[in-house]
């Protein structure tokens, strides 16, 4: 009893498909019950940080009214006592200085 080329070639990929086949399915279904896994993780950490978030998310109450802090004080309005006894640089006149300056700290016009 001889069979033919073709009738073996169609038996033998009738039983690799036999295996294959399932093993492909068992894997596929292996594959997407890990995805609803972790979709059902996901769903539930993002719910625990929901309630985390409402939980420490409270109004903001203040234990007084908020009152406008003081101008800090000008240097003009600064007595001169705070500048102690020496008003001018030593010489009168920063050594950087073109030449001499009058009271608005310019030079002569004759100079500039």
């Amino acid at each position: 009893m001889g069979m033919s080329k073709q009738t073996t070639f169609a038996l033998a990929c009738a039983v690799v498909l036999s295996a294959l086949v399932p093993g492909v399915a068992g894997y596929m279904s292996a594959r997407w019950e890990a995805i609803e896994a972790a979709e059902r993780n996901l769903r539930a950490l993002e719910a625990r940080l929901d309630l985390r978030e409402a939980r420490d998310a409270r109004p903001v109450s203040f234990p007084a009214p908020c009152v406008r802090t003081p101008p800090t004080p000008r240097l003009q309005q600064l007595p001169t006592t705070a500048l102690g006894d020496r008003r001018h640089w030593p010489g009168d006149v920063p050594a950087w200085t073109p030449g001499p300056l009058d009271e608005a700290g310019n030079a002569p016009e004759s100079e500039q």
